[in-house]
């Protein structure tokens, strides 16, 4: 269950992803759309950030580079069910506005090579 500290946090972050984003709606096939009950930035259908129920920012990445992140202590892996995603890692909502948009990017870059 969501708690109402969650929610404002969530409300919050999805508020500055939007603010921080908007450039990259201009782009070909990039677009808001769903994942996880909530909204998140996608390309041609293919969804590659969202903000998670604490306010964090969850990004698609390459697996090695997931692994690289999460070395380096800059996120954590998101966990479903119990199951580490692969490619699926998680920053903080505390983290810089520098530190979300190169991870946005990066997600970007990866998913508009792989969706069709």
């Amino acid at each position: 269950m969501v708690t109402d500290a969650e929610r404002r946090a969530a409300d919050a972050s999805r508020a500055r992803l939007g603010a921080l984003t908007a450039p990259l709606l201009a782009r070909p096939g990039v677009s808001w759309g769903r994942m996880f009950s909530t909204e998140g930035l996608g390309i041609r259908g293919k969804i590659f950030a969202v903000v998670v129920h604490d306010g964090g920012l969850m990004v698609k990445v390459p697996e090695p580079r997931a692994d690289e992140l999460v070395a380096d202590g800059a996120v954590v892996r998101m966990v479903m069910r119990g199951r580490e995603l692969r490619e699926w890692v998680v920053s903080a909502p505390a983290a810089s506005d520098a530190e979300w948009l190169a991870l946005v990017e990066e997600a970007y870059v990866y998913l508009d090579e792989i969706t069709p």
